[in-house]
């Protein structure tokens, strides 16, 4: 039973995380997928991503990162370029429309991560991010 509750608690603690996070993102268009989608892509800072390693690396892997690259696409946050080495691949940028967008987000994401974990001091976000980590190897 207290294996149930250590589950249930931290999936709830998520849920509660990225309600916020979505909260914040709302009135710049983007959902929580959409900003993970940029942050990875600002984060390989001008190389190109598959569609595959951009799952990869998504904090929630889903089977759509296509339709949520092709939402991005609409608002041109980000281009696609065929793979010049291998023509049926698709490689994913982000433009200078999504780096400046994600510029803009960044102060109020810092404030918003900053709020949700105030109850916490640095040597309890440390534990808990062991802890989590821990569990993540699973």
């Amino acid at each position: 039973m207290l294996n149930r509750n250590v589950v249930v608690q931290v999936m709830k603690g998520g849920n509660v995380f990225a309600e916020h996070i979505g909260n914040t993102l709302h009135p710049f268009g983007l959902s929580l997928q959409q900003f993970n989608v940029l942050r990875i892509l600002r984060g390989r800072n001008g190389v190109a991503a598959s569609l595959e390693s951009i799952t990869e690396d998504m904090i929630h892997r889903v089977s759509n990162t296509s339709r949520i690259v092709d939402k991005l696409l609409e608002k041109a946050f980000v281009k696609r370029a065929v793979c010049l080495e291998n023509r049926r691949k698709v490689n994913i940028f982000i433009t200078e429309k999504g780096l400046r967008l994600l510029k803009k987000i960044d102060k109020i994401i810092n404030q918003t991560e900053e709020t949700l974990t105030a109850s916490l001091s640095k040597k309890e976000m440390d534990q808990l991010l062991q802890l989590l980590n821990k569990l993540k190897t699973k």
